[in-house]
């Protein structure tokens, strides 16, 4: 199993090296160079196996021989074992075909543990292999932080750096991030966007002589191995609800464009599922760019789902890539316009291509507090302002008819991370579970930047000096 960047110039790497990188040297993000597949009678019978095995099963077509079957079942097990439900990836009806798939049932409450988990393993299993030690470093809109530190603060081989905007994430998502006692963990507040503090972590990936001297490697959706582990919860989706054969679409709520994907690689896996629906919030890039064809970031406006408040979502790059028929040239020639121009147009025959696979919908703050309302009169439950978004754009997009049949929704986040919110729309705050019970009552630590990338050099560079004194 073989992986290339999107822009081409790179070498061909295997899944240890695509790992420990994160992003391609050439700036591009790395792909498989050929889908591998999982037959619909393969898929059809993930139904009923704990989600452990399914997650070997399927990891185990991107690995390529980097980590035994056993072994990879051996880290599922262990990894998805310590989930808090015994499902690990639960799907509710909400309708006659409508499910919400929940995904926060992981020790920081939100799905990125699903993927994050598991890499915290992989990583230590390869550098312990290699005794080599790296440098990750993670720009968060609120909940990647926070799912890396706790995934890699045991990791004796790596220190993680996190990066996220100051005043821009919740009180809850913060402290998950910064009440982490761990010598290998470094928090910075960011002055500025999330936007900010991916630009960042792009030009430090950029600084080669940098990057080398600290070993930088990424667990953003940048990394292959995150997405290659989010595909696991559609496969256990459609084996749950949908007869061999039979279609299933979904919505997501998403910025980063890293989930939404997730779904799409499963689709080329060959799993069955119908549309993808992007939903969006007022940080609306991907929608207008499906709708219009202009890919032309905006100020990012700060909204009840922060970790949509995102203006430049960089796995698009990875769907341009197969949109313009895998030609790497082609997509270097884009992204190098779209850093020069800061926009870049979608051509007619590009939209077209992506509307065989996806659908997008825009949500506004008004009709998100509604959506938690709603959904809290007609069940009884509660959903964060995320999991409102994709609940508004799913109902929107069945009316509409541009969705039909079964539809299930991501539930991407637990609503206690957004007690505001949740509160605003229903008069009922959330509780933490007793797990986190105690998050108000420890101390914090993080340093704090502005939005320049020798600033976050510094501090990086002074944390490795002070180590080695």
């Amino acid at each position: 199993m073989k992986y290339r960047s999107t822009r081409g110039g790179a070498p061909a790497a295997g899944f240890e090296d695509v790992l420990l990188a994160g992003l391609a040297p050439d700036g591009g993000l790395y792909v498989p160079e050929s889908w591998p597949r999982i037959s619909a009678e393969e898929a059809a019978g993930f139904r009923g196996r704990p989600y452990g095995e399914i997650a070997a099963a399927v990891m185990g077509r991107f690995t390529g021989g980097a980590f035994t079957e056993a072994r990879l079942s051996e880290i599922a097990r262990e990894v998805y074992g310590a989930f808090e439900h015994d499902d690990v990836a639960p799907l509710v009806r909400v309708g006659e075909e409508d499910w919400i798939l929940e995904l926060f049932h992981g020790p920081t409450l939100a799905f990125k543990d699903f993927a994050m988990q598991l890499l915290g393993w992989l990583f230590d299993d390869a550098l312990s292999r290699r005794g080599e030690r790296l440098t990750i470093i993670a720009a968060t809109s609120g909940d990647t932080g926070a799912a890396a530190i706790e995934a890699l603060k045991r990791c004796r081989q790596i220190d993680i750096v996190v990066l996220h905007p100051e005043g821009r994430v919740t009180d809850v998502q913060r402290r998950m991030m910064t009440t982490v006692d761990a010598p290998n963990v470094c928090n910075i507040a960011i002055e500025g966007s999330f936007d900010d503090c991916q630009a960042i972590v792009k030009a430090l990936f950029a600084d080669r002589p940098f990057a080398e001297k600290v070993r930088l490697s990424g667990v953003n959706s940048i990394n292959w191995a995150r997405l290659a582990a989010q595909t696991v919860y559609y496969f256990t989706s459609v084996a749950a609800i949908a007869a061999q054969g039979e279609k299933v679409s979904f919505v997501v709520p998403t910025g980063n464009f890293g989930d939404v994907y997730a779904g799409y690689a499963a689709k080329k896996m060959g799993l069955n599922i119908d549309r993808l629906g992007v939903a969006v919030n007022a940080n609306d890039i991907l929608h207008r760019a499906m709708s219009t064809g202009a890919y032309a970031p905006a100020a990012v406006a700060p909204t009840f789902s922060p970790s949509m408040d995102i203006q430049v979502a960089s796995n698009f790059e990875r769907l341009l890539f197969d949109v313009m028929n895998r030609d790497a040239a082609a997509v270097r020639g884009k992204m190098t316009a779209f850093a020069r121009d800061g926009e870049m147009g979608l051509s007619e025959t590009e939209r077209a291509r992506i509307a065989e696979d996806f659908v997008s919908c825009s949500v506004n703050e008004a009709e998100t507090l509604a959506e938690i309302k709603r959904h809290n009169e007609e069940t009884g439950a509660l959903i964060d302002p995320h999991t409102a978004v994709a609940r508004h754009a799913a109902r929107h997009l069945r009316q509409a008819g541009a969705l039909d049949g079964k539809i299930v929704t991501l539930s991407t986040a637990h609503p206690a991370k957004f007690p505001d919110a949740v509160s605003r729309a229903t008069g009922v705050k959330p509780d933490l579970p007793p797990a986190h019970e105690n998050l108000f009552d420890l101390p914090e630590a993080m340093a704090r930047a502005s939005a320049d990338k020798e600033a976050v050099k510094r501090i990086i560079l002074d944390r490795a000096a002070g180590a080695k004194r």
